[in-house]
């Protein structure tokens, strides 16, 4: 009887297994010898594996016409952000990764102050005194009001387990004036005028 109950068992573990992996797509299913899915195998050694990608859509506020989109693009162990925005006025303009996914404030002040999990004081990207994760810093825009950024770091990630990396449930905002890189805690960099949610 033993033996009967534990070949039952066995059968319905190898049925539920195969069921699992039929609904999994060959691109998702990881190889038991390599331990890489398909579509990482598919990519060759050294060539590039997108992970994850993201576009968001730039919110005005505080009156202003800011619009554009923010894309974030995860690549191997390196997180891209492209934003392209228009409705600026001419000039540089700030821009950060702020600790709140919310863009319902007219002002934006319900995205909270900079993303700052290592507890670091505000300043240039890459600085020896400290600097924020959400310190990306200033972008210049033309006479048309068109400005762009593109910004890659390996200190981002997008939904990873870590806190002090991940940017989901954090908002892009864009500010009227300069970052100074000294003022604490967020450069004086003025009004915020642009807002986008960054959620999957």
């Amino acid at each position: 009887m033993k033996r009967i109950g534990i070949s039952a068992v066995l059968a319905a573990a190898l049925v539920l297994t195969s069921c699992k992996n039929e609904n999994q797509t060959a691109d998702e299913r990881v190889d038991e010898h390599t331990n890489l899915t398909q579509q990482e195998e598919e990519a060759g050694p050294g060539d590039t594996y997108v992970q994850d990608e993201l576009t968001l859509q730039m919110e005005p506020r505080s009156g202003s016409n800011v619009s554009g989109t923010i894309t974030f693009v995860q690549e191997n162990d390196e997180v891209t952000m492209t934003a392209e925005l228009t409705g600026l006025e001419e000039g540089m303009h700030a821009i950060h990764l702020h600790e709140n996914a919310d863009c319902s404030a007219e002002d934006g002040t319900s995205a909270g102050g900079h993303w700052n999990p290592t507890f670091e004081d505000h300043g240039e990207w890459g600085d020896a005194g400290g600097y924020h994760r959400g310190d990306i810093g200033n972008f210049d825009v033309n006479s048309n009001g068109e400005g762009s950024v593109t910004f890659t770091t390996d200190e981002w990630c997008i939904g990873c387990d870590d806190e002090k990396k991940n940017i989901l449930n954090k908002a892009v905002i864009v500010h009227a004036g300069v970052d100074d890189y000294t003022s604490q805690p967020s450069g004086n960099a003025g009004t915020r005028i642009g807002c986008a949610e960054i959620k999957m």
